[in-house]
C-alpha cells in the first residue's frame, strides 16, 4: 500500500512540476517569440484551461496520498521533511488558489472583451506566481531528498 501511495505522490508531483517546467522553459518564451499579444494571450489562456485541469488533479492527488501516509505514520512521528512538504504543498496549493481563481479569472474576463493589455498584466501576474510555485516545488523535492 505505501509504494502505490508513493507512486500516487510522484505522479501528481511530475505532473504539475513537469507542467511548470514546460510552460516556463519552453512553450511561454516561444510564444513572446513568435505569436503577436492578442493570439499570445489567446493560446496562452487555452493552455493554461487545460492545464490547470491538470494542477487540480495533481493537487487532489499529492494532498489525499500525503494525508494518508501521515495519517498511516501519525504526526508526531512523520520525519520532519514531511512537515516542511506537507507546509511546502499547502503553501503551493494557496498560490495556485491565487493564480486560478483571481488571475485567470480576470485574464479571462478581460480576454471576453479583447482587453489584451489587462489580459497581457494578468498573465504576467499569473507567470510570477507561477515561478514561486516551481521554485516551492523543487525546494520540496530537494528536502525530502537531502533531509534523511
Amino acid at each position: 500500500m505505501n509504494n502505490l501511495l508513493l507512486f500516487v505522490h510522484l505522479i501528481g508531483a511530475v505532473i504539475w512540476l513537469g507542467g511548470m517546467s514546460f510552460v516556463l522553459l519552453a512553450l511561454r518564451p516561444a510564444v513572446l517569440q513568435v505569436l503577436p499579444p492578442p493570439l499570445r494571450a489567446q493560446l496562452l489562456l487555452q493552455v493554461l484551461r487545460r492545464f490547470f485541469v491538470l494542477v487540480w488533479a495533481s493537487i487532489a492527488m499529492l494532498l489525499g496520498s500525503g494525508a494518508w501516509m501521515l495519517g498511516r505514520v501519525g504526526m508526531a512521528h512523520a520525519p520532519a521533511a514531511w512537515h516542511a512538504m506537507l507546509g511546502i504543498g499547502l503553501l503551493m496549493t494557496a498560490v495556485f488558489g491565487l493564480i486560478h481563481f483571481l488571475h485567470y479569472r480576470r485574464a479571462c474576463q478581460a480576454a471576453k472583451t479583447a482587453q489584451w493589455q489587462a489580459v497581457g498584466a494578468a498573465l504576467q501576474r499569473i507567470h510570477r506566481l507561477v515561478q514561486v510555485n516551481f521554485l516551492l516545488g523543487w525546494l520540496a523535492v530537494a528536502l525530502i531528498l537531502l533531509w534523511r
